[in-house]
């Protein structure tokens, strides 16, 4: 548990409805938690008292009961090898029985699960909810290049279904506030409340053993695709390695492999560094990761658009620097501590990481230690929402005009 929790709204005045499908995917499928899903394991473990469970397949959404809410929340959030085992036999009987909602209860997504599908719109209009939605970025409407055609055309829709159908919407940073602004002025979409509330990272705790180790890095974690800009980090390295030769530290680069990475794929298979000078790890646990930020020389993002950006505030928690571009969002998150570069300048990124040899990070650590990072906690995120959901509550409920579309949906 995050410390004392403050569940809110009373559930015998206001029901909560937290949509968990990601997190039922995710537990399926055994993969390893990315940011978003550590958003919702934080909200799961916060509402486990509270709230019931939702969750949604193909436009038909079901609400479980409390008990079984609260065994369902208990499994998503503490996972572990027979997870998917346990899930389906839970499910099975909980999802026989569903529940109806009621009638101005809050309905909590943050994960942008299904919310711009007409069917999600029916039944949030059919049963009168006040649908709140944690909007994370607008990087595949701002930056459609960067994204699968597919994903721009459905997360354009999950932005116009927050901005028209929300009762209110909760953004992790003042930028993606002001992006949400922008875009309901650009389309002249109503604008409902807005709540900026910064997310809290991983509470992660490295292994002794490896923070100890004398093993030289420098670290970048994130999906690998386009947007990311680890193609920047290569033709950095291949700059430092032209005038340092086998002086050239090596790259961790932790995380999987997504869409639009072929050209640095390849660009890395043809450089000849792929295993040597810079290695990926695509499947990394907490512990794993911890103690690589904790060893690492500094943390490396040179990510071209984000919309927060947890792997920063992760670093600095635990006295790693970091080096990331000039982003709004990294602004904030950085509370001025990292050293901030344009993404594309690889003169000036390379300057830099050579710079910073070991005597060097380890004189960044202290500098960075006497700024007094502060590192966003989920006590103070739930202290942000709960004031503002309660006002939300004091509010009707915000019902969409029902779609023009049928859907066989189940009530």
């Amino acid at each position: 548990m995050h410390g004392h929790r403050h569940p809110f709204p009373d559930p015998k005045s206001t029901p909560v409805l937290l949509d968990v499908t990601r997190l039922v995917e995710l537990r399926w499928t055994g993969r390893q938690l990315n940011g978003i899903d550590r958003v919702c394991v934080a909200y799961a473990r916060h509402f486990a008292d509270v709230a019931r469970a939702v969750v949604q397949h193909r436009g038909v959404i079901r609400v479980i009961g409390a008990g079984a809410s609260r065994h369902l929340f208990n499994l998503l959030v503490q996972g572990g090898s027979s997870t998917r085992t346990r899930i389906a036999g839970h499910l099975a009987a909980a999802l026989a029985a569903p529940l109806r909602p009621q009638p101005g209860s809050l309905y909590l997504n943050v994960t942008h699960t299904d919310f711009d599908l007409p069917a999600h719109g029916q039944w949030i209009a059919r049963h009168a909810l006040r649908p709140i939605y944690l909007v994370h970025d607008l990087i595949p409407v701002l930056h459609p290049e960067y994204c699968r055609p597919h994903a721009v055309a459905r997360h354009e829709g999950r932005v116009t279904a927050a901005l028209t159908q929300g009762s209110g919407i909760i953004v992790a940073t003042h930028a993606v506030a002001r992006d949400l602004h922008d875009h309901a002025a650009r389309h002249s979409l109503p604008e409902p409340p807005i709540v900026v509330a910064p997310l809290a990272g991983a509470d992660l705790k490295p292994n002794d053993a490896h923070a100890a180790s004398t093993e030289d890095y420098f670290l970048c974690v994130g999906t690998i695709e386009s947007r990311k800009n680890h193609q920047h980090l290569l033709r950095v390295w291949q700059r430092i390695h032209a005038r340092r030769g086998p002086a050239t530290p090596r790259l961790v680069i932790v995380g999987r492999w997504g869409w639009g990475s072929e050209d640095f794929r390849s660009a890395l298979q043809a450089s000849g560094m792929a295993g040597g000078l810079i290695s990926i790890l695509d499947d990394c646990d907490d512990v794993g990761l911890a103690s690589l930020m904790a060893g690492a020389r500094a943390m490396l993002m040179p990510s071209l658009a984000e919309g927060f950006g947890l792997p920063m505030a992760e670093a600095l928690t635990l006295g790693t620097p970091v080096i990331a571009s000039d982003l709004p969002c990294f602004r904030e998150v950085g509370q001025g501590i990292p050293c901030l570069l344009d993404p594309h300048d690889v003169t000036s990124w390379a300057r830099r990481i050579e710079a910073l040899d070991l005597a060097a990070a380890r004189r960044q650590r202290r500098v960075d230690a006497l700024h007094g990072y502060c590192p966003p906690r989920w006590d103070d995120h739930f202290a942000t929402i709960t004031p503002w959901l309660a006002a939300i509550v004091g509010t009707s409920p915000i019902v969409p005009a029902p779609s023009r579309h049928r859907f066989n949906v189940e009530p």
